[in-house]
């Protein structure tokens, strides 16, 4: 036997299927069991390793900035420079550390969601049933299934009795499936193999027998998940456009140093002169202090993305979301609660009610028009409610102030709708005493009780609405009425129950009641059913829209369901309500143009294969959309991993939350939002950095080049340029990763994906800041050296000071690209202040001690000193703040 073997399991008969897999109605053999497991290996799906520590060391030095900062270090070191690159090896060496706290916290966190739950299975084996781990299945294997069962493997049914089962996890499908052991058509759909059982499924009712035709990789779970070990991920936005920020920054070094190497040559100067120059440029251009500002930057949209329920597993994801101009969102345990509940009710009088409140509880209330309603002893609503509550094997109850709940999920939603209409099941079932029950059974389509009432025996039943009015006395235009309505509502995305009751003339309790034992009942309405929206999932889904972000909903579920979700959701804007997989499937692949084009003319998509998913995510990203894929089960792990950025939910399965770059720890579609916002923030905080550090930078440079051009010394050394990008500015930026996120944040569309790091309004800002401060810098070196008799070295000590001060001013005006510093509290940020003073109090005192004085050449000032070179620095935050106002009235004219 070769299970590998690519078998329709679902074509054959039983009898040809234990035949094909070497085994019977008894089971295999021990010997045969141990035989099959050192073929086909143990049951489950290959452990997810663990990363290394040093693969995490690695992932944060393979970083273009990383290498320009080592090719600056070696350069300083052929020059004689060893303290720079000392200096620079230990920015290399805290931006690593920080990095790896980070994401080894991260996959704590995540692996502290993994469910440690080992599933057991009832296995029949020579004739004996005994339960074992689902780990010691093999194919061929009798597996006995009961309500509440996990099951453990793929399973091909050959007996079932009322059998459901949920496999939402799988196929998106947000009811549960009756299964039956008929054999099916060979070009079946995976969702609609009703005698296969999948491994992972939960059984909602009933019981059934299977064998097993797949274990651990083979399963269709274990397929979808090898799929996405080999599939390829997508790359943060913000890895993007930090490769695209680097390579600018390496050019325009290389393009400054060539320029400023020839016009020294032409000037007379030696190549080792010319050596030392260039280095120093490059020193001065390279903002070294960067990496470490980006991951504490990064570090704290983390944390308080985890206040808001969003674990971060890589710290470059952090502002992926707020980079996501599509949101691919799944829609069952996602935007919906993922547990069938009672929203209206229909009776046989013509009167609608609507029940309030969402999942297996009973919080909520029954109304009409509006007004809560309480139903009276002997009326039509509390006649429906009684039936929904004697026919009823499940159960729900409060304890410790939570709602505990076990069987099918109609009967579950029914208990719930109970307890809404201010019933209790116990008082209910003391009044009305149950003496039988007529379990129900797939082929019969209903379940009913026979009850006791003033010492009359009385059936209540439920089911199919065209099994129940056949039970009812009705003229053939009322049923033809009911049936109009329920098929309204059904098309509507509702799940439709009829209920009926009436006395028994002539009762005895059995252990099977043939339909000849139902006497003629009184019809008493429908009860419709959905698994509704989360409460916060409208507003969400609108504070989406607001921030310019695309809502799509992939589901596998029905159609008509998809459709009543969206337009609750408010997803219905485009041409088209509802695209289905077999529409996709019929205009070909990504490729084609028919398929792009359905694409783009919804947001909603149903009965949707995990391929098709993973195909609509590839149009998107073709596009050139930012895509944020969002889901709990295996059937959307391909898409998540494929994504720039997957969101796992964290009950979903572990196949999903291995995959995604974050994990929704409250399956909140709202926490996702939250996530978006604290993505956008982050990507502010990330821009504030940069501007600081480049400006100052390109200050450096402008003051290099105009004391070149004029035929002065070098105005700082090497040294002292790294003590300012690294040591300075490199204390001072970290404040700036800590700014609260600016109100309109949300309110602003998503960037252009082509959009780089340095937009129109950063590059202005960066540029004009660059010449002031380098303007100003040079105007005192000028001066100094032109105009009076000052030591170069004193010189350069009042330089450098100026430099230190304007970047204490500076970082104010980075708080906001349009905002006037001084419309920002600082309350806001009191760390600015602090560090601001830091930076100072550092700088000046490393001018007292002699170690200092020796590696930086700098020497202590008089307070008169510091008060002129103070003042000489407001200017840069003056006209900095004259831009931002005519940048604000540009934008306004």
């Amino acid at each position: 036997m070769n299970i590998q073997d690519p078998k329709h399991w679902h074509v054959l008969s039983s009898d040809q299927l234990l035949k094909d897999l070497q085994t019977s109605s008894s089971g295999l053999s021990q010997q045969e069991v141990g035989i099959r497991r050192e073929v086909f290996g143990p049951n489950k799906l290959p452990d997810k390793s663990q990363i290394s520590m040093i693969k995490m060391i690695i992932g944060q030095l393979i970083n273009p900035l990383i290498f320009i900062l080592i090719a600056a270090a070696i350069a300083s070191v052929a020059i004689g420079e060893g303290k720079d690159a000392i200096f620079i090896f230990l920015v290399i060496l805290i931006n690593t550390v920080i990095g790896v706290y980070q994401e080894y916290n991260a996959e704590k966190s995540a692996s502290n969601l993994t469910k440690l739950l080992r599933i057991k299975a009832k296995v029949k084996r020579t004739d004996e049933v005994s339960e074992i781990d689902s780990e010691d299945l093999v194919p061929g294997d009798l597996v006995i299934l009961e309500s509440g069962n996990k099951v453990p493997a793929d399973l091909r049914l050959i007996q079932t009795a009322g059998l459901e089962v949920d496999e939402s996890f799988l196929t998106g499908e947000s009811q549960a499936i009756k299964k039956n052991p008929e054999a099916l058509g060979k070009n079946t759909p995976i969702a609609d193999r009703k005698n296969i059982a999948h491994a992972g499924a939960t059984v909602m009712s009933g019981r059934a027998q299977g064998i097993v035709i797949a274990t651990g990789l083979n399963t269709e779970v274990g397929k979808i998940a090898q799929n996405v070990q080999e599939g390829e991920s997508a790359k943060p936005p913000l890895i993007q456009r930090m490769e695209k920020f680097t390579k600018k920054i390496a050019n325009i070094i290389i393009v400054l140093s060539v320029i400023l190497a020839v016009l020294l040559r032409f000037q007379g100067m030696d190549f080792s002169a010319i050596f030392f120059f260039v280095v120093a440029l490059a020193v001065s251009a390279i903002p070294e202090g960067l990496p470490v500002s980006l991951t504490v930057a990064l570090a704290v949209a983390t944390r308080r993305m985890a206040k808001r329920n969003v674990i971060v597993r890589k710290l470059t994801s952090v502002e992926s979301l707020g980079s996501c101009t599509v949101i691919a969102s799944d829609k069952t345990g996602t935007l919906t609660v993922n547990q069938q509940t009672v929203k209206k009710i229909y009776l046989s009088d013509g009167q609608q009610y609507d029940v309030s409140g969402e999942g297996y509880n009973g919080i909520g209330e029954i109304s009409i028009d509006g007004k809560t309603v309480k139903p009276q002893k002997e009326s039509a609503l509390f006649n429906v409610c009684k039936t929904a509550m004697l026919a009823n094997e499940s159960k729900l109850l409060l304890k410790d102030e939570k709602w505990e709940f076990y069987g099918d999920a109609m009967d579950v939603a029914l208990l719930g709708m109970g307890y809404k209409a201010a019933l209790q099941p116990e008082t209910i079932h003391e009044e009305f005493p149950v003496q039988s029950l007529i379990p129900y059974e797939s082929e019969r389509k209903f379940s009913g009780a026979f009850y006791k009432e003033d010492n009359h025996i009385h059936l209540a039943v439920k089911g199919a609405v065209e099994t129940i009015l056949s039970f009812c006395h009705m003229q053939s235009a009322e049923i033809e009425k009911i049936h109009t309505t329920a098929n309204q509502f059904a098309s509507e995305g509702y799940r439709v129950l009829a209920f009926a009751s009436g006395e028994v003339d002539d009762f005895q309790a059995k252990d099977f009641y043939h339909l000849s034992d139902i006497p003629k009942l009184s019809y008493q309405g429908l009860i419709c059913f959905i698994d509704p929206l989360r409460s916060e999932a409208i507003q969400a889904v609108a504070k989406c829209k607001k921030a310019g972000i695309q809502v799509m909903m992939i589901t596998g579920d029905h159609p008509a369901t998809a459709s009543t979700i969206a337009k609750e959701l408010g997803l219905k804007e485009k041409s088209r309500t509802v695209v289905t997989g077999a529409e996709l499937e019929k205009a070909g692949g990504p490729s084609d143009k028919a398929f792009q084009d359905l694409v783009a003319s919804t947001n909603v998509f149903a009965r949707v294969s995990p391929t098709q998913k993973l195909e609509i995510v590839d149009v998107l990203i073709q596009k050139g959309e930012f895509v944020a894929v969002t889901g709990d089960g295996v059937n959307d792990a391909p898409a998540l991993k494929r994504a720039n950025i997957g969101v796992a939910m964290g009950s979903g399965t572990d196949v999903a939350k291995d995959v995604g770059a974050m994990i929704v720890v409250d399956d909140n579609f709202s926490s996702i939002v939250a996530g978006v916002e604290e993505g956008r923030f982050a990507y502010d905080n990330v821009r504030k950095v940069i501007y600081l550090l480049v400006s100052t930078g390109a200050a450096e440079v402008v003051m290099f080049i105009l004391s070149i051009f004029a035929g002065l010394p070098l105005p700082l050394l090497a040294v002292q340029l790294l003590w300012l990008n690294l040591v300075t500015n490199g204390i001072q930026d970290k404040a700036l990763a800590f700014e609260a996120g600016e109100a309109e944040t949300m309110s602003r569309k998503p960037r252009d994906p082509k959009e780089g790091i340095f937009n129109n309004i950063m590059s202005q800002q960066i540029l004009i800041s660059g010449l002031i401060m380098g303007g100003i810098a040079f105007g005192l070196w000028l001066y100094l050296n032109k105009f009076t008799n000052m030591s170069e070295l004193h010189a350069r000590n009042m330089v450098l000071l100026l430099m230190v001060l304007m970047q204490n001013l500076h970082i104010f005006n980075c708080r906001s690209e349009r905002r006037s510093t001084f419309n920002i509290p600082i309350s806001r940020n009191y760390l600015l202040i602090l560090f601001v003073i830091l930076t100072q109090v550092i700088h000046i005192a490393s001018m007292h001690i002699p170690f200092m004085q020796s590696i930086l050449r700098i020497e202590p000032i008089t307070l008169q000193e510091w008060g002129y070179i103070l003042v000489l620095a407001f200017p840069l935050l003056l006209l900095m703040e004259l831009f931002k106002w005519w940048g604000r009235r540009s934008e306004q004219l």
